[in-house]
C-alpha cells in the first residue's frame, strides 16, 4: 500500500459474534483479513444482550483479530414481545417461513409488514448512528463506511452517513431486497410497498459502491432504477475460509456418506432425490448410502426422509458451532446441497457452497439448471445442478458415485479450482474497493 497510514473502514453490521448462522459470516471474515491489505476496519454493531440472534456461536469470536474496535450500541425492537407471545424465536427473514401461524404470528407478520419498513430490526438505527457521529466528533476519520445487510435496516443508516457527513459509502448486500423469495409472506399494503422499494431504490442510487454476491442480484438491482451505472454495482461472491479447512479430509471407508449442513425445509423439495438415493441403496446393496443433515431440518423434510425408507440411513445432528460444522464436511463421501424451489431462486448462491467447495468433495446441488449455483458448480468441476423433478438425472448421478467409490471410497475431487474464492483473496478485492475508484470484478 503507498498510503501513509492504513485505510481506515467503519464496518455497520447487526450480526456479529457471539451471533451464529450463516448472517454473520461474511462481514466476520472481511474483518478478519483487511488488516492484511492496509486497512483498519471498527467495527459497530448491537450490544448482544439486546440484539435478536436466531442462534448463537461463541467460537466464532476466535476470528476476531485482537486489534480490531468493536463498538457495540443499545438497539430497541419488538422481538421480546413477539418470543413472549408465540414462544418462538425470530428467523432472520423476521416472522417469515412459518408453515403453521398462530393467530398472534400472523398479527406480527402483518405489523412487521406494514410498521416496520424495511424491517423490525429499524430500532438499532439511531443508536448505531449516534455511534458514529461521537467517533466524528471526536475527531475520527475515516475513508469509507460499508453497511452489511441483511437486515437491510442498516442500509439507511449509511444512506444517513453518507447525507450528513459525506462519507464513502460501500453497500454490501448478502440477499436481494424487494425480491427476497419470502417478501410476499410479509403482506405489505401498497403504501408499504412504494415506501419500501423507494428506500431500496435510494440505497442503490446514493451509494458509492454497492457489492452483492451473485450476478443475478447484480442484474435485479440494477432493474431498479436508470440512475444506476452498471459498474456501480460490483459482485464479490461469499467465499471460504482456508484457516478453517486446515484438518484432513477423512470421508469414512465403509459408508458412501452424504451430508447436507445448514437449515433445510420442504421448499428445498428434495423428495425426488430422497426417493432416488433409496432406489439407489436398493439396486446397490454393497454399497452402504448413509444420510446425514446438520443444523435445522424442518419436520416436513423429517418426515420426506421416513417416507423414502431412509429413516433407518439418515441421522439427523441439531446445530453446531461453525467449527464442528466444517468437521462434518471433511468427514464425509459426498456433500448435498439444495436451492430453495422459490421466485428469483437463480441468484441464490449460498455461502455454504464455498465451504462445500473447499472440503473438495463431490456435490449434489437440487436446483434450477442454468442459476448462478448451477455455474459455479460447473467451473470447479464439483457437480451440477440437478432439477426438482429430474429423478433420473438424480438416480444416474447416484449410481455413478456409487461405482466410483466401489473402487476407491475417498472421492475427494483434489481440483484447486475453488481458491479464487477464499475469504482472503475476496477481502483483497473489497480492499480495493475502499479506496477510490477501483473496479474489482469481471462479471460472468
Amino acid at each position: 500500500m503507498s498510503a501513509a497510514r492504513p485505510l481506515r473502514l467503519l464496518v455497520l453490521t447487526y450480526y456479529w459474534p457471539p451471533s451464529g448462522g450463516a448472517g454473520v459470516q461474511r462481514s466476520l471474515k472481511f474483518v478478519k483479513h483487511l488488516p492484511q491489505f492496509g486497512v483498519e476496519p471498527t467495527v459497530i454493531t448491537v450490544d448482544p444482550s439486546q440484539g435478536a440472534y436466531p442462534v448463537l456461536d461463541h467460537s466464532l469470536a476466535a476470528d476476531v483479530p485482537p486489534q480490531v474496535r468493536v463498538i457495540r450500541t443499545s438497539t430497541f425492537e419488538p422481538f421480546d414481545s413477539y418470543k413472549r407471545l408465540t414462544g418462538k424465536q425470530v428467523p432472520y427473514g423476521g416472522f417469515v417461513g412459518e408453515s403453521k401461524t398462530s393467530l398472534a404470528q400472523r398479527l406480527f407478520k402483518f405489523v412487521r409488514g406494514n410498521l416496520f419498513i424495511p424491517d423490525a430490526r429499524r430500532g438499532w438505527n439511531r443508536y448505531a448512528l449516534r455511534a458514529v457521529a461521537d467517533l466524528l466528533a471526536a475527531g475520527e476519520e475515516f475513508d469509507a463506511v460499508l453497511t452489511s445487510s441483511p437486515p437491510h435496516s442498516t442500509q439507511l443508516i449509511g444512506l444517513e452517513l453518507k447525507r450528513r457527513f459525506g462519507l464513502r459509502w460501500l453497500a454490501d448486500m448478502r440477499d436481494p431486497w424487494t425480491d427476497i423469495y419470502y417478501y410476499k409472506e410479509l403482506n405489505h399494503t401498497p403504501l408499504a410497498r412504494w415506501l419500501d422499494a423507494r428506500y431500496e431504490r435510494q440505497v442503490l442510487e446514493q451509494a458509492d459502491a454497492v457489492l452483492v454476491t451473485s450476478p443475478h442480484t447484480k442484474r435485479l438491482f440494477l432493474g431498479k432504477s436508470e440512475q444506476i451505472a452498471a459498474d456501480k454495482i460490483q459482485v464479490v461472491p461469499n467465499g471460504y475460509d482456508e484457516d478453517d479447512f486446515r484438518a484432513v479430509s477423512t470421508p469414512p471407508p465403509d459408508a458412501l456418506l452424504i451430508t447436507h449442513t445448514g437449515t433445510i425445509s420442504e421448499t428445498y423439495h428434495i423428495e425426488q432425490l430422497l426417493a432416488a438415493c433409496a432406489e439407489c441403496a436398493r439396486r446397490h446393496p454393497e454399497v452402504p448410502l448413509r444420510l446425514r443433515f446438520v443444523g435445522k431440518v424442518s419436520d416436513g423434510v423429517r418426515q420426506q426422509v421416513v417416507a423414502a425408507g431412509l429413516g433407518e440411513q439418515t441421522e439427523f445432528i441439531p446445530f453446531v458451532p461453525h467449527d464442528e460444522s466444517v468437521g462434518y464436511l471433511l468427514r464425509s463421501t459426498v456433500l448435498l446441497m439444495a436451492i430453495p424451489d422459490v421466485a428469483n431462486n437463480l441468484g441464490i448462491l449460498p455461502g455454504k457452497v464455498f465451504e462445500y467447495l473447499a472440503a473438495d468433495k463431490p456435490i449434489l446441488c437440487v436446483g434450477p439448471a442454468g442459476s448462478d449455483a448451477d455455474l459455479l458448480l460447473r467451473e470447479c468441476g464439483a457437480g451440477q445442478a440437478l432439477p426438482y423433478a429430474d429423478y433420473e438425472t438424480m438416480l444416474a448421478h447416484l449410481e455413478a458415485l456409487a461405482a466410483q467409490w466401489r473402487t476407491n471410497p475417498n472421492l475427494d475431487l483434489s481440483t484447486g479450482r475453488a481458491t479464487a474464492y477464499s475469504r482472503r483473496a475476496l477481502t483483497e478485492r473489497l480492499a480495493k474497493l475502499v479506496r477510490v475508484g477501483e473496479e474489482v470484478t469481471s462479471d460472468k
